[in-house]
């Protein structure tokens, strides 16, 4: 039998478990760091959904707002009521009115729990009406604010604040915007 050669290549036993416990270290973070990662999923999931939707509701409200006429005396942080024009034939319906008909007048009335928000339409003297719920996920009913008097007597600008809850349960997410009566000096 031949003598071994100095230059052959090769590892002992000792290296070969040496890195094999290495690469078991290295797949066990690896993992860890996975199964985290999969665990943490459906509470983003949940806070991207929750603020989607107050962000699509708060889009909704704003905008309504722009074609507001004025602000119900009666309204609080938690309600707001305007007058606004739509599109419906009657307030609260879901029949459109033609392109060659214009808007009407209708009472438009937000209002938010703990919990949730809903929109009312209703006609202008405020009877009757349909209420459809807009928005579940909220933890404060301190939704509406009237700066910078803070009195929806003559206010001519909402400002919306939604407090979604985290879904880690440390505080909320805040979602705010507000936009001014742009019908409110046109006196019709």
């Amino acid at each position: 039998m031949g003598r071994r050669g100095v230059d052959e290549d090769g590892f002992t036993l000792v290296e070969l478990l040496v890195g094999a416990a290495m690469g078991v270290v290295l797949m066990g973070a690896v993992a860890s760091l996975v199964i985290g990662a999969v665990r943490y999923q459906p509470r983003i999931t949940k806070k991207a959904e929750n603020v989607t939707s107050a962000r699509w509701v708060l889009e909704r409200m704003t905008r309504e707002f722009r074609n507001g006429e004025k602000i119900a005396s009666s309204s609080t942080s938690s309600q707001v009521s305007f007058i606004s024009y739509e599109r419906h034939s009657p307030c609260g319906s879901t029949t459109m009115l033609t392109a060659a008909q214009a808007s009407i007048p209708c009472k438009i009335t937000y209002t938010c729990t703990t919990t949730s928000c809903s929109r009312t339409e209703a006609p202008p003297s405020g009877s009757g009406g349909t209420t459809q719920l807009l928005f579940k996920g909220i933890n404060s009913s301190q939704v509406f604010s009237y700066p910078p008097s803070g009195s929806p007597v003559e206010a001519t600008y909402v400002k919306v604040t939604f407090r979604v809850p985290d879904p880690q349960g440390s505080g909320s997410l805040t979602v705010s915007d507000g936009a001014s009566l742009r019908n409110s000096t046109l006196s019709y």
